[in-house]
């Protein structure tokens, strides 16, 4: 059984943590200067407009500390929070937990259907329905294994009274079409105020499989809209027009593992990997096209352009925001909560190559100021959510992948 680190070592991380606090919130660069200092992968190329890329950096004047609340996950990935303050936890190879705040580690929940966990596949995001407290229901996202190959598949199921399986297990939506692959399935799932679900998927990566982000006949490197059964809402943008799935709300994407909605505006907000450099932040509308593999930021991973170059095409989208050199984003999360009310509104977002939580402060859609947190944790960070108090919680991609509390430093 896996156990919280004891209350003996949870202490000694916080006051380790408390001491590099400062490292963490105040940053070395001046104020008003921009935290990324390193040359760009993408030389020569210029933001669409002013604070595209490289934000000031701004200052958090808390004192922070992070604790480890409970370690020994394999490759966890997606993070909910339950109506009881208690976890729901996914791992890459298939298996989803409850991890109480206290740091219990509980056993494998029965009940869900294989996964195939080759690459960057396996058991990816888990989500709280709407309505659980009537009726307990949980969404997943994973990668499917399917005759001739493997796809992003979503599920729903009844997590029961004890939290030891889901029972009525239905897979909701299947993206189409299959591929024997085993890279960018996605996949971050959100729910909108009005119930609605949203899906993040991946173009699969490989280059025959990247026009397929521009098909609409195709979910490849699309975000998806469906109702919480999977059936499709008839105001979807591509309702009705021929030869395009009906579950399409974006399209143009690469590889999106995060996704927020927005308080108050209800706007979705998408975060995508770009290759060496074009990591983006996306206000992600109905219709849109956001350009890939068309228009993108950065170069391809062997060196040389993308597409010729080309940041920008008529008829796509600009992202809001856009990172080079890269920090491969996980999931985000916007802030709300009373222990940090300076960053209220604020988008956070999760840093896996880089290895940090990047707060991103948003004034009318656009990106005025960025700070790096958890940079003293010095693991992935995958995924975020807000407890109920308002710290921060994360969850790291590991082999012995962690459960983490930001919070102030005590």
């Amino acid at each position: 059984m896996r156990l919280i680190v004891s209350a003996a070592s949870a202490s000694l991380l916080v006051l380790a943590a408390a001491c590099g606090a400062n490292g963490e919130a105040r940053q070395d660069a001046p104020a008003g200067a921009p935290l990324e200092t390193r040359p760009a992968n993408g030389v020569g190329q210029e933001p669409a407009f002013a604070g595209q890329t490289r934000a000031p950096g701004v200052r958090t004047e808390q004192a922070l500390a992070h604790t480890v609340v409970a370690s020994g996950l394999e490759h966890p990935w997606g993070l909910a929070l339950l109506p009881d303050g208690n976890w729901l936890v996914t791992e890459k190879p298939g298996r989803m937990r409850i991890v109480t705040a206290q740091g219990r580690v509980g056993q494998p929940i029965q009940g869900l259907p294989p996964v195939d966990a080759r690459g960057q596949g396996g058991l990816l995001d888990v989500i709280v329905g709407p309505s659980f407290g009537q009726d307990r229901m949980i969404y997943w996202s994973y990668a499917e294994p399917r005759e001739g190959g493997n796809a992003t598949s979503v599920a729903r199921g009844r997590l029961s009274q004890d939290g030891g399986r889901v029972e009525d297990v239905q897979v909701i939506f299947r993206a189409l079409p299959t591929y024997d692959g085993d890279k960018h399935f996605g996949s971050s799932l959100a729910f909108a105020p009005d119930g609605k679900l949203f899906v993040t998927l991946g173009e699969r990566s490989d280059r025959p499989m990247r026009p397929q982000a521009q098909d609409l006949g195709s979910h490849m490197g699309k975000t998806i809209r469906i109702n919480a059964d999977g059936s499709v809402p008839q105001d979807n943008p591509f309702v009705g027009r021929g030869g395009a799935r009906p579950e399409i709300w974006s399209l143009g994407h690469r590889n999106v593992q995060g996704i927020a909605v927005q308080p108050g505006t209800g706007a979705v907000w998408t975060i995508e990997h770009g290759t060496r450099g074009g990591d983006e932040v996306n206000l992600d509308r109905a219709g849109m096209n956001y350009g890939w593999p068309d228009a993108a930021y950065g170069v391809e991973y062997a060196g040389g352009a993308i597409n010729g170059g080309a940041t920008r095409k008529d008829g796509s989208e600009q992202p809001v925001y856009y990172w080079d050199p890269v920090i491969a984003p996980g999931g985000a999360v916007f802030y709300q909560g009373a222990m940090f009310p300076g960053w209220d509104g604020n988008l956070l977002v999760a840093a896996l190559k880089e290895k940090h939580i990047a707060r991103l402060v948003i004034e009318n859609d656009r990106v005025v100021g960025e700070e790096r947190l958890l940079t003293d944790l010095g693991e992935r960070v995958r995924d975020l959510a807000i407890g109920p108090d308002g710290a921060v919680w994360a969850i790291t991609d590991e082999d012995d992948g962690k459960l983490v509390r930001l919070a102030v430093a005590r």
